[in-house]
C-alpha cells in the first residue's frame, strides 16, 4: 500500500461543499434520532396493546398508552442526544457498548417514574406494562442500533455516508505506519491527503509547514491528525501553531503505548491535565454494589450447603488419613497474600516454593478427591474466604504462589489479575479454561479472559457467570 492508495479510497466522494456535508451529517443524526424515536414509541405501544388483549380479552386504544409511548421515546431520544449518541461517528466504524445503552435506557425510566410522581400521573401508566416494555424494549433499541452502525459503515467505506476528511501530517515512515496499524478509513475517516514532512530534518522548516497548510486548504478537511513521536515537541508546536489558524479539528496522533489499554482519556484535577491511561477496575460504588451481593449470595449459598458440607467432611475423613480441609498462600487483591479454604483432594498439601499441578489421572489424588474436583465441590468451603473478605464470589481464580512467579515474568499484565479480588468461580472457568497448565499458551488464555472480565466488569457478568457456573458444560472441562 502506497500513500497515494490511503489518498483515494474506493468509492469515495469529494464533498466540495462544506455547508452541504454539515447538512448531511445533520441529516443523518436526525434519521438515527427518529429511528430510536420510532422503535422505543412502536414497542411500547404494542405492548401496552397486547397487555390489554390478555387481560381484557380484547385490543384498544386509550389516551395514556398512546402518552406513555410518546413520553419514553422522546425521554429517551433526549437523554441520547444529552450523551451524543447520534454522532455520526458513534455509528460509523465504532462499536457500540452495552452498557452505555443500558444506562440511558435505565434512566429512561427513572425519569419516568419522576415525572409521574411529580405529576401525580402514576395511577395513569399500568405498571406491568412499563416493565414489559422496560424488558421487551432494550433488545429492540440495540438491535435497531447495530442494524444502523453496519450499514452505515458499508456506506462509509463505499462513499455513500459522509466519512470526516481527514489529513494526517507526518513523516512518510510514520504515516504509512499508523495508516496500516490504525486503518482509519474502518473509523468512519476519509483520508483527503497526507503532509509529509522532509525527511532527515530535526524541525521541520517554514516553507515545509506552509506548503502542506496550503494543501490542506484546498480540501475542505474536518480533522488533521498529526503524526509524529511526542518527543519532538519542537515540531509538534510548530504543526499545531499553524494549524490552529484553520476551522479543522487538530488531533495528536496516538503512540505505540496506547495499544496495551482500552480506555484512555485526558483526566483533570484542578489545573492539572493528565492523559488518564488506566484507573481502578471497579469505582468506590461498584466495590460496595460487588461485596453487597458477595455478602447476599454467600451467606445464603454457605447456610443452604451446609448439609453437604458436612456430608463431603466426613467422607473425607473416612477416605484417606489427613485433615478435612486443605490451606494454601494464594495472592489476593493487590498481591496481599491470604490461606484459601478448600476440601482436601489430594494425599499432599504443598504450599511452598515448588507446587506441581495436578493432572489427569494423577495418583495423589484421592478417591473422594476425583469426585469433588469434577463436580467443583471442593471449592465450597471457599465461601468463608467470601465472607471474610479475602475473595468474591467471581473473579479470576486465584493460583498458587509459585505458580504467581513462575508466570508474573513470562506473560504481559499477568499481574494485573490481582487488581481485583480473586473468584471461586470467573470468565476463564466458564469458557473451559481451568485444570492445568502445562504450557504457556493455556496460561495466557487464561489470563485474556481474565483481563477481559476485568475490563468488561458488571453486576449482570457477574451473574452471567455464577449461572453458568452451575448449568454450562463448559465449566466442568478439564477438572480433574
Amino acid at each position: 500500500m502506497t500513500l497515494k492508495d490511503l489518498e483515494v479510497p474506493v468509492g469515495s466522494i469529494a464533498w466540495r461543499s462544506r455547508g452541504g456535508y454539515a447538512w448531511s451529517r445533520f441529516g443523518l443524526m436526525t434519521a438515527t434520532a427518529l429511528l430510536d424515536w420510532i422503535v422505543v414509541a412502536g414497542c411500547s405501544y404494542v405492548v401496552s396493546l397486547l397487555y390489554t388483549r390478555l387481560t381484557a380479552g380484547e385490543f384498544w386504544t386509550a389516551q395514556p398508552q398512546a402518552d406513555l409511548a410518546l413520553l419514553l421515546a422522546s425521554l429517551f431520544v433526549l437523554l441520547s442526544a444529552l450523551k451524543g449518541q447520534y454522532q455520526v461517528a458513534n455509528y460509523v466504524g465504532a462499536r457500540r457498548t452495552f452498557g452505555t445503552t443500558l444506562t440511558l435506557w435505565a434512566a429512561t425510566f427513572v425519569t419516568l417514574m419522576a415525572f409521574a410522581f411529580a405529576t401525580k400521573s402514576t395511577d395513569v401508566f399500568s405498571r406491568v406494562a412499563v416493565v414489559a416494555t422496560f424488558f421487551a424494549g432494550l433488545p429492540a433499541v440495540l438491535l435497531v442500533r447495530g442494524g444502523a452502525g453496519r450499514l452505515m459503515t458499508l456506506g462509509s467505506k463505499i462513499g455513500v455516508i459522509p466519512a470526516r476528511r481527514v489529513m494526517l501530517v507526518g513523516r512518510e515512515n510514520d504515516v504509512t505506519s499508523f495508516a496500516l496499524r490504525y486503518q482509519p478509513w474502518n473509523a468512519g475517516m476519509h483520508v483527503a491527503g497526507t503532509g509529509l514532512l522532509t525527511p532527515g530534518e530535526t524541525e521541520p522548516s517554514r516553507g515545509d509547514i506552509a506548503r502542506i497548510v496550503a494543501q490542506a486548504r484546498e480540501m475542505q478537511l474536518d480533522d488533521v491528525m498529526i503524526i509524529v513521536p511526542w518527543s519532538e515537541v519542537g515540531t509538534i508546536d510548530m504543526l499545531i501553531e499553524a494549524f490552529m489558524r484553520m476551522p479543522v479539528t487538530v488531533h495528536l496522533g496516538p503512540e505505540r503505548i496506547f495499544d496495551r489499554f482500552e480506555h484512555i482519556h485526558i483526566a483533570k484535577a484542578g489545573g492539572i491535565a493528565s492523559l488518564q491511561l488506566g484507573r481502578p477496575p471497579l469505582s468506590a460504588g461498584e466495590i460496595m454494589v460487588k461485596r453487597a451481593l458477595d455478602i447476599a449470595l454467600g451467606s445464603f449459598a454457605l447456610f443452604l450447603f451446609t448439609p453437604v458440607l458436612l456430608l463431603v467432611g466426613l467422607a473425607i475423613k473416612l477416605d484417606s488419613p489427613g485433615p478435612v480441609l486443605f490451606r494454601q498462600r494464594r495472592l489476593g487483591f493487590n498481591q496481599r497474600a491470604f490461606q484459601i479454604v478448600k476440601f482436601r483432594t489430594m494425599t499432599v498439601q504443598d504450599d511452598g516454593d515448588v507446587i506441581r499441578q495436578a493432572t489427569r489421572n494423577d495418583q495423589r489424588i484421592t478417591r473422594v478427591g476425583r469426585f469433588l474436583r469434577r463436580w467443583n465441590l471442593d471449592e465450597l468451603p471457599q465461601l468463608l474466604n467470601v465472607l471474610a473478605g479475602q475473595m468474591s464470589l467471581v473473579g479470576p481464580r486465584p493460583h498458587a504462589i509459585a505458580h504467581d512467579r513462575q508466570f508474573d515474568d513470562r506473560i504481559s499484565l499477568y499481574a494485573r489479575r490481582h487488581n481485583v479480588k480473586p473468584g471461586i468461580t470467573g470468565w476463564a472457568q466458564v469458557h473451559g479454561l481451568r485444570g492445568e497448565t502445562d504450557t504457556e499458551a493455556k496460561m495466557q488464555a487464561r489470563v485474556e479472559h481474565d483481563l477481559y472480565y476485568i475490563d468488561n466488569w458488571s453486576i449482570m457478568l457477574d451473574i452471567e457467570i455464577l449461572f453458568r457456573t452451575v448449568f454450562s458444560r463448559k465449566a466442568y472441562d478439564n477438572a480433574f
